[in-house]
């Protein structure tokens, strides 16, 4: 965890949208203190780890063959204020499935003003954890 990362106290609520608190939800994900069970567990954490700044949860998750440059991740999370996600599916990505995808919408502000990305994310399972691997952009509106 990098000294920029924010996250949430165990008792706050999941910044992920479950309404779950942080320590029962992302956070044990977060943290190394449990895998995500599922591709959405996964997809959850990562939203998390965008909103907190958690540059190494967010490089972790990405699967190494798509994983974007350090620099690069690291503007773009301090670039963008996530306020909201709302999971509209899921496709596979169970505890016994191998690959799955996630769709959702997340609302977020930028210094362009409120941005929407509705994003359908693939994910797999590589040595018994959830990687992200690609998202393909659904709608984007401004």
């Amino acid at each position: 965890m990098s000294s920029s990362t924010r996250h949430p106290a165990n008792d706050e609520r999941c910044p992920c949208g479950s309404g779950d608190t942080f320590g029962s939800c992302c956070g044990p994900v977060l943290t190394g203190k449990r895998r995500a069970a599922t591709a959405e567990a996964l997809m959850r954490s990562r939203y998390t780890a965008f909103t907190t700044q958690d540059l190494e949860h967010a490089l972790a998750s990405w699967h190494p063959d798509t994983r974007p440059d350090r620099a690069d991740l690291a503007r773009s999370l301090a670039d963008t204020r996530w306020l909201r996600l709302d999971v509209r599916g899921t496709t596979g990505g169970g505890p016994f499935d191998d690959e799955g995808t996630v769709e959702f919408v997340a609302i977020a502000r930028t210094e362009q003003g409120r941005r929407e990305l509705h994003e359908i994310s693939h994910f797999t399972r590589v040595d018994g954890s959830w990687l992200y691997v690609r998202g393909d952009l659904a709608a984007t509106r401004h």
